[in-house]
């Protein structure tokens, strides 16, 4: 992003984190949003965008997005949860609906994977894990994410509309392109 952070990218007025995280609010449900080490420049930024929310550091943020999941998968345990769902920040098309829609395939199938997929049926976020996957997710390194786990389960595909599931926003050209196609 050459200097610039995708998180806080401003979406109708409103910087991407927070956007999204206000999205995953509304399904009335816990959430965290993870964040790297609070000595971390980047953390600073985006701490002021999430004040009074559920955050939590990550001090090994480093080592890539296994670490984020580590600390998230611990909250659920605590938290007694029966599934974590994942959801990446940097998907701006992606709605409160879409992640209402991966929570309640996971009420109709609470043991399962659910994962999002885009109209041309490529996996995407969110990603919806079981609790019985979570003492998994501990184990993790590096920055795959999750897929180590995934990949030994069947997966059931939650249908969005649309590039939803798939399309994040890495570069600034790509938020150009994005913004414009918005009009």
């Amino acid at each position: 992003m050459r200097g610039r952070d995708k998180l806080l990218e401003t979406v109708d007025g409103t910087p991407l984190l927070l956007r999204q995280t206000r999205r995953a609010l509304t399904l009335g449900l816990p959430v965290l949003v993870t964040l790297p080490n609070e000595t971390d420049m980047r953390a600073a930024s985006l701490k002021p965008a999430l004040a009074g929310l559920d955050t939590r550091a990550v001090p090994d943020a480093a080592s890539g997005i296994s670490a984020s999941l580590r600390v998230a998968a611990h909250w659920a345990m605590e938290q007694g949860m029966d599934g974590l769902m994942i959801v990446l920040p940097d998907m701006p098309d992606l709605t409160a609906e879409d992640m209402q829609a991966v929570a309640a395939l996971h009420a109709d199938h609470p043991r399962e994977v659910i994962r999002a997929t885009d109209a041309q049926g490529r996996f995407g976020h969110p990603t919806l894990l079981p609790a019985r996957l979570l003492p998994a997710l501990i184990t993790l390194g590096g920055d795959t994410g999750a897929r180590e786990v995934i990949a030994r389960e069947t997966v059931r595909p939650c249908p969005l509309d649309g590039p939803r599931a798939t399309l994040d926003l890495d570069t600034p050209e790509a938020w150009a392109a994005w913004r414009a196609a918005k009009g």
